[in-house]
């Protein structure tokens, strides 16, 4: 390929952005409030076809269709409750990641559970005893469920931000690198990727979420990143950095404040992750202010 050809085909590639595809993972799970006040979630785990950008169609394993899964609220001092239905042609598991839980919620199966098998049910519960943001994903046969899309975001209550920053939105970032899904923001390969739009003088809460294999550099243009919390636990004190290294199943969340107006690049600054002679792919997105 000429460096003509090169540039042809990045600018159609970058110029589609956001591209659109069938699909959105990680919205907003309603839970049933029971009589006591239980909150109380369901989730089936089952095969779908999940189009990662356009015209990428592949086999991935989902729960409740989507890919990351639903997003799982609750406040603290929540008690919650789960029921996840088995659907796949395989055993499963759901473990609740850095959560303090009873050891036999845990989800490990063999461990602290028998499997899920195919057709049956398991019904996890816990109290939510702390503010965090953290996910929750299969503990069976990890290398491939979870490489083929069953993770999902819990978000409880609010991270302690400085000075009472009150952020205008709340971000997950389900940064993947493997499997079916491969290289992917919320499920989604660039140009298919979810932009960050917000108002000059706006605070973003941004937490990335490693639930793949590798570490991931993640690098915004323009604007600092002010690092406040790690795995879900606020830093006593919180640093800037235009680049945070996010290791396989380490959180970090970050405000951002939108002072420069401008199309930003937000991206994994591992080059093979993100850009290539085809032009932006994967993990790479755009934080948008105006």
């Amino acid at each position: 390929m000429d460096w003509k050809t090169m540039d042809e085909q990045m600018a159609k590639r970058d110029k589609s952005f956001p591209a659109a595809t069938k699909g959105e993972g990680g919205k907003d799970l309603a839970p049933t409030v029971l009589a006591d006040g239980t909150k109380e979630f369901h989730l089936t785990a089952a095969p779908t076809k999940w189009e990662v950008e356009p015209g990428k169609i592949v086999d991935a394993f989902a729960f409740n269709g989507t890919v990351p899964g639903p997003t799982i609220h609750v406040n603290v001092g929540d008690k919650v409750k789960i029921v996840v239905e088995n659907q796949l042609p395989e055993s499963t598991s759901v473990h609740w990641h850095g959560m303090q839980v009873p050891n036999d919620m845990d989800g490990v199966p063999d461990v602290t559970q028998d499997p899920i098998q195919p057709g049956k049910s398991f019904t996890y519960t816990w109290d939510a005893t702390r503010p965090m943001v953290t996910w929750y994903h299969s503990h069976h046969n990890g290398t491939k469920q979870v490489t083929s899309g069953l993770y999902g975001g819990i978000e409880v209550g609010d991270i302690p931000t400085p000075n009472n920053i009150k952020p205008s939105q709340v971000v997950l970032m389900q940064v993947q690198d493997a499997g079916t899904i491969g290289m992917t923001i919320n499920g989604k390969s660039f140009p298919a990727t979810k932009p960050i739009d917000a108002h000059l003088g706006d605070w973003v809460e941004i937490t990335y979420i490693n639930v793949g294999t590798m570490e991931h550099p993640m690098h915004l243009h323009g604007v600092d990143q002010l690092v406040i919390a790690k795995d879900g636990f606020p830093l006593p004190a919180p640093y800037k950095a235009d680049t945070v290294p996010v290791s396989p199943g380490e959180r970090y969340t970050v405000l951002v404040h939108a002072d420069a107006k401008g199309t930003w690049a937000f991206h994994c600054h591992i080059f093979p992750h993100s850009e290539g002679s085809q032009g932006m792919f994967g993990l790479f997105t755009l934080m948008r202010i105006s």
